[in-house]
């Protein structure tokens, strides 16, 4: 497994019969998450001193009962970046800890390049990969579905002080808008797709993660450049394993472009117990 360990602003502190105990800067929640069947005392004093608790509701949703103050937004950063915060109703804050690992990564690799980068990000949500590419040089096109979390991306860039950077930040269902891209021609040196299982476009289209993500896959291997460097594809759907995922990304892009293709569960240390918490699947295709 892959781990997310390079925090500082975010930690796990706590897991224990379905919830996870968090904090997010000096904002402690608690939150549901259904991989945590085991029940162990909820021994740490935080347990007890939350600002916020999401609960489920059996009909579907849930909402958040707030205990103490939590303001309407915060930030926490890593790294350099920071980001915005918000108790969302459906239980998210507006990040994944656990995809701080593939910030990394991709980081990393853009900087590795002696050459321009341009690099796309699709189901963009609220733009931690796309600052983590921006700052580390590239030029990014960021593709989000949602207006709303267009919107917060861009504010995400400004406090990061990256708002200058060369980012397109586009609103469009994703499969249209690589279509458009084929059809214009323009590549891209690296893609990073982290689709939702089920969702809609601005003009209603229906996107279902099992039935659409393979010709995705084969369309966004149009758009990748003769040189291409890597792909990124995440995944939080039950039932597409690590191993499915490296299947996909090898029938696709190392049939179409070589390399190699590694695929493993992400995660999330907990401080009490000293263990990991899996968080999603990552298969990343590179071309060496």
């Amino acid at each position: 497994m892959r781990v997310s360990s390079s925090w500082t602003d975010f930690e796990l502190i706590d897991t224990s019969a379905g919830k996870r105990l968090e904090r997010w800067g000096n904002i402690i929640l608690v939150r549901p998450d259904p991989q945590i069947i085991w029940d162990t005392p909820k021994e740490h004093p935080l347990w007890r001193n939350v600002h916020a608790v999401y609960h489920r509701s059996h009909s579907g949703g849930g909402h958040w009962q707030t205990l103490k103050k939590v303001p309407t937004v915060w930030d926490i950063g890593y790294k350099g970046l920071r980001f915005n915060l918000k108790m969302m109703s459906f239980k998210h804050t507006g990040i994944f800890p656990e995809q701080a690992i593939n910030w990394d990564f991709i980081s990393d690799k853009i900087c590795a390049q002696k050459k321009p980068f341009k690099l796309l990000n699709l189901f963009g949500y609220t733009g931690a990969a796309s600052l983590a590419a921006a700052a580390a040089g590239a030029k990014v096109c960021h593709v989000d579905a949602s207006r709303g979390m267009v919107s917060w991306a861009k504010e995400n860039a400004s406090a990061s002080g990256l708002a200058d950077k060369p980012v397109r930040w586009i609103v469009d269902d994703c499969i249209k808008f690589v279509q458009k891209e084929i059809r214009r021609g323009n590549q891209y040196d690296g893609i990073i797709m982290d689709p939702p299982s089920y969702g809609r476009g601005p003009g209603g289209e229906i996107w279902k993660l099992e039935d659409q993500i393979f010709s995705l896959l084969n369309l966004c291997c149009e758009v990748l450049s003769e040189d291409a460097q890597f792909f990124v594809l995440n995944s939080y759907t039950s039932g597409i394993s690590p191993c499915v995922m490296h299947c996909m990304l090898s029938l696709t892009l190392k049939k179409a472009f070589g390399g190699s293709v590694f695929a493993d569960e992400i995660g999330l240390p907990v401080t009490a117990h000293n263990i990991i918490l899996p968080c999603g699947s990552t298969a990343i295709w590179q071309n060496a």
